[in-house]
């Protein structure tokens, strides 16, 4: 990263269960305020966007994501993204966590460029909470 220079203001809205596991997670960490902790995460954000950027050619990945069971048409909505990925997906593996909580593995092949167009499109629905990408070369 380059030099950070001048600071500015923002304003954030997040929900107070989100905060509260944040402030916990700083103060474990032994952060002196939020906005370093939020610092320190951005950065973290950047650079792994960043290395998603970077990754090309004939990857296997997988893609995991936990979401809201109960968010209207979520299941559909997934359903139609895999749909249109169907000939990079491997397999799937669907978990029911609790009443309101499933998580899904996604294992792929193909082009890096594709798998994480696929884990963006997940990640663009209202309702998933998580998404997490995670490629290899793994000797193709």
């Amino acid at each position: 990263m380059g030099e950070e220079r001048g600071l500015t203001r923002i304003g954030v809205s997040l929900p107070s269960n989100l905060l509260n596991k944040f402030d916990t997670i700083i103060r474990g960490r032994g952060y002196s305020s939020r906005s370093e902790g939020i610092r320190d995460a951005i950065r973290a954000y950047i650079v792994e966007y960043e290395w998603m950027e970077r990754e090309s050619g004939e990857e296997i990945g997988t893609v995991t994501y936990l979401y809201d069971h109960d968010q209207r048409g979520l299941g559909d909505e997934l359903t139609e993204v895999q749909h249109h990925f169907i000939g990079m997906i491997k397999s799937s593996t669907h978990i029911h966590l609790d009443k309101e909580n499933c998580f899904e593995i996604i294992v792929t092949q193909g082009d890096a460029k594709k798998i994480k167009e696929l884990a963006e499109n997940i990640m663009s629905l209202k309702g998933v909470k998580h998404v997490k990408l995670t490629t290899t070369h793994g000797g193709i």
